[in-house]
């Protein structure tokens, strides 16, 4: 992929790489395929390393070790993910306490998006401190360990700002039933909450999903989604502008948004600013945007995971494109969930 131009998206054959002092050399098995990898194939964005023409494409992976140095606490044949972020090397105060997430300077790279190559290849190398291990009974489902560690980081969030005081939530409201929607929604019901799903499709996947999840599928608007009581916590995962400020102005007090999905901007909506901030204020409302995640959300996620149904995630998993037909795993098709291309 040559970063900034449209249509430049390739298979093509590199050399095998070679593992440095103490790395990790993994099989590659499978990339999921995400709206950034969308947007980078569109020419959006993206970086490609120094010196370097083309980005490898892929974040979020998953792989088998081949070799393994002694020492690194990984073994031949573990099922791993690689985490997505590096942080900076001066480093700014909060990637020097491994909140690389966090980065306050914008110094950070990140593989498959700014100047690292991905995980999109039949074999990449991976330091074993951004390497994770994951349940062999995890198998295929372990390629959806990056987007769960987003919603792992965006939950571990929510309890930690509402910790401030009592905090003892029963209904959430997940806005999107995309895999970060479904995922978040996964997380809400294993914490025993009600959780209801907001999107705009009737048919296909998405309501079954819901509803096996213990959950509640709406889709006549956001209205009708709080029409049975205001949600102590919305999870925002559209970046849709007039759901995003229908969900900063209809929590209950004490209420608690978070904003996973990212807005196009220019887009103008007819907000009453003095209104919602009352609101915010007066009933102690917190808002908040939430992306990427660092070592300890990983392993939430491989933990949320392990302790799924395995037929649940494998129906989140709607398409798996073999190689050599990358180019319909960038297509959006009716009923997608979550499209995986297959390195093997």
């Amino acid at each position: 992929m040559l970063p900034g131009t449209a249509g430049s998206l390739a298979v093509e054959e590199v050399d095998d790489p070679q593992p440095g002092p103490g790395e990790l050399l993994v099989d590659g098995l499978a990339v999921g395929v995400c709206g950034t990898d969308k947007e980078i194939a569109g020419g959006e964005y993206g970086w490609a390393p120094p010196g370097r023409r083309r980005l490898v494409l892929g974040h979020e992976s998953l792989g088998r070790v081949r070799q393994a140095p002694d020492g690194s606490g990984f073994e031949t044949g573990d099922l791993v993910v690689g985490v997505v972020r590096r942080p900076d090397p001066v480093p700014c105060g909060a990637c020097a306490h491994g909140a690389f997430d966090m980065c306050r300077n914008g110094r950070y790279t990140e593989r498959g998006i700014k100047q690292l190559d991905g995980y999109a290849s039949g074999s990449w190398c991976l330091a074993p401190d951004f390497a994770v291990r994951l349940s062999p009974d995890l198998g295929n489902a372990g390629v959806l360990v990056e987007p769960t560690s987003v919603v792992a980081k965006a939950w571990d969030e929510i309890e930690r700002i509402g910790s401030r005081s009592w905090f003892e939530p029963e209904r959430v409201l997940v806005t999107g039933a995309g895999p970060i929607g479904l995922l978040a929604a996964m997380l809400g019901r294993q914490r025993g909450l009600e959780v209801h799903v907001l999107d705009q499709v009737r048919n296909g996947p998405k309501p079954g999903l819901v509803a096996d999840l213990g959950a509640t599928y709406h889709c006549d608007g956001f209205d009708a989604a709080v029409a049975g009581g205001r949600p102590d916590v919305v999870i925002e995962a559209t970046g849709v502008a007039p759901l995003v400020v229908a969900a900063m102005a209809n929590t209950a007090s004490y209420g608690i948004v978070c904003l996973t999905g990212v807005s196009t901007p220019g887009r103008s909506v007819s907000v009453d600013a003095g209104g919602l901030n009352r609101s915010i204020v007066l009933e102690n409302d917190v808002v908040f945007g939430s992306v990427n995640a660092n070592l300890r959300h990983y392993g939430l996620a491989a933990d949320a995971l392990a302790a799924a149904d395995p037929a649940w995630l494998a129906r989140l998993v709607s398409r798996r494109v073999p190689l050599e037909s990358f180019a319909e795993a960038f297509e959006s098709r009716d009923g997608d969930v979550k499209v995986v291309l297959d390195l093997q």
